[in-house]
């Protein structure tokens, strides 16, 4: 009888495609994942893997190239975010239909935030796809989902590790995920060839628009500055989900924790899907080796 698993997937943007090196461990190695509970990236992998059509993701995810994760971005004008964040759906739904979660294979909850009411809001029913874009509106940058008439925002504002939300079953572990450490980042060994492919071609690409729009490439980069509206967004919100990280996994004492540091890339950086996926294996095969040596 194969080992079940009940696997939670945090929050954390791009490093998110780690969960991807985690869950094909985990089927290489004969778990049976049971359940899956996810936050904003999380709810996007754990969701779509519910859905039985992760490999089809994969095969997208790795083969994005940077200028690919720029063309995803439909920015907006609005007040509350500059990216509408619908892009990337309609992009994703050319190879994977929407489903309803419960009808999912395997029971699957996607965490959102409500700021107005002051309370998270879980998905376990309705359109998979509706609740995972309501899990990855990161406040102030991408725009809100509003489902009856309320507002919501990205589940790592108020449950990154959303441990409380997955369905537990007799004598399964708990595996959890948390890409919000604040340890330093090792990059793992991948194909260095296909990334220096990928970023000499954005580089042209970028080359090309600044002369089309008379744009000259700075060249003070090491000029120290004061942090902009951006990166005060940016940083508070990580710092939130770090400590939020931390109570929770005090709180539910996974068998398997995998940690992915948050330097290992930033949030849009969905080009190094390679790198992340290889991380994420490595750190599994780690987490799990440790695992056994305790009696797992």
């Amino acid at each position: 009888m194969k080992q079940k698993v009940a696997l939670v997937l945090s929050s954390g943007g791009a490093r998110g495609m780690a969960h991807i090196g985690v869950i094909e461990e985990l089927e290489k190695l004969g778990f049976e994942i049971s359940s899956v509970a996810g936050a904003s990236i999380g709810s996007v992998i754990g969701g779509i893997y519910a859905a039985d059509q992760l490999r089809e993701y994969t095969k997208w995810v790795r083969n994005l190239h940077k200028f690919d994760v720029y063309k995803l971005m439909d920015f907006s004008i609005s007040s509350q975010g500059f990216i509408k964040g619908d892009k990337v759906f309609k992009e994703i739904q050319k190879f994977i239909p929407d489903r309803r979660i419960e009808d999912l294979a395997i029971p699957f909850a996607a965490v959102a935030a409500d700021p107005l009411n002051r309370k998270e809001t879980v998905f376990t029913r309705g359109s998979l796809f509706r609740a995972i874009r309501a899990s990855i509106a990161i406040p102030g940058i991408v725009l809100p989902s509003r489902i009856n008439d309320v507002d919501l925002v990205d589940g790592g504002v108020v449950n990154p590790i959303p441990a409380d939300h997955v369905k537990r079953t007799d004598g399964d572990i708990l595996v959890v995920v948390d890409l919000n450490s604040s340890f330093s980042y090792r990059k793992p060994i991948y194909d260095l060839n296909a990334q220096k492919a990928n970023e000499a071609q954005y580089r042209l690409v970028l080359e090309k628009i600044r002369k089309k729009l008379g744009v000259s490439e700075k060249t003070n980069k090491d000029k120290k500055s004061r942090p902009g509206y951006y990166d005060l967004l940016h940083n508070s919100i990580n710092l939130m989900q770090e400590k939020l990280s931390e109570l929770t996994l005090r709180l539910h004492n996974p068998d398997i924790l995998i940690r992915i540091p948050r330097a290992a890339c930033k949030t849009f950086e969905f080009y190094r899907a390679n790198e992340l996926i290889e991380a994420g294996r490595e750190a599994f095969l780690k987490s799990y080796s440790e695992w056994k040596e305790k009696g797992g």
